[in-house]
């Protein structure tokens, strides 16, 4: 198994805390937050990963090398801001030949998920290359996500109310040629200028899970995660 890890976020509301610091590398409970999300990679038996990084790219290398673990990395490298959608469509140019679906996950949010559970149910599905399997999780609020609207399983809509609901956690199982036939511009958003609008032609499949859930984007959940995550990912 393979993962994309969308690790290029610019930390705009966390800079005043991170200045000359990459979002990726935050540090939580005395970490970088990328090392608990590569932890959790290696915990379900990856064996590589390709971190697409951007702004300040090279201290995230600096600090993880070639390896990890037992993950192999490797890097694809925003010369320019590409959006989530044109850094995963980048990374998914470096997974290795082999036809397994890929993980991909976002690099500043975290959720304690039942790997194997989610792999096991996106199997009977890998054969369409439209298939995608959305890792979902309920929250109290969702308003800073949208809830996801779903009918049997299926998405049909993101982020369509406030209140509690299930709400995207950034983490999907997807098959390579995903991208291909779409007519997509260089720099494009994975959520908003793909899933969202295209919902109705992809086959995105909701996989409720009911682990502890963090996004570390504002400062208050910044704080929170330093108190919270090494203890929640422990359970």
């Amino acid at each position: 198994m393979e993962a994309v890890v969308l690790a290029g976020g610019l930390g705009t509301r966390l800079h005043p805390r991170l200045p000359g610091i990459p979002k990726a590398l935050a540090p939580v409970a005395g970490r970088p937050f990328l090392a608990w999300i590569l932890d959790a990679l290696a915990d379900a038996g990856l064996a590589r990963a390709v971190l697409s990084v951007g702004h300040l790219g090279d201290k995230i290398f600096d600090t993880f090398g070639e390896t990890y673990r037992t993950l192999e990395l490797t890097y694809a490298i925003e010369t320019s801001p590409l959006g989530t959608g044109g850094a995963l469509r980048s990374g998914l140019a470096l997974v290795g030949g082999s036809d397994e679906p890929i993980w991909v996950l976002n690099g500043d949010s975290i959720l304690r998920l039942a790997f194997a559970e989610m792999w096991a149910a996106h199997q009977p599905r890998r054969s369409n290359p439209r298939a995608i399997t959305m890792a979902s999780v309920k929250i109290p609020d969702s308003g800073r996500y949208g809830a996801l609207e779903i009918e049997g399983g299926r998405v049909l809509r993101l982020g369509q109310q406030e209140g509690g609901g299930l709400v995207n956690a950034g983490i999907y199982l997807l098959d390579r040629r995903v991208f291909d036939g779409w007519d997509l511009p260089a720099a494009f958003s994975l959520e908003t200028d793909f899933l969202a609008p295209f919902a109705d032609r992809l086959e995105i499949a909701a996989f409720a899970s009911y682990g502890w859930f963090l996004d570390i984007g504002v400062p208050a959940d910044y704080e929170r995660a330093q108190a919270e995550l090494p203890a929640a990912l422990a359970r």
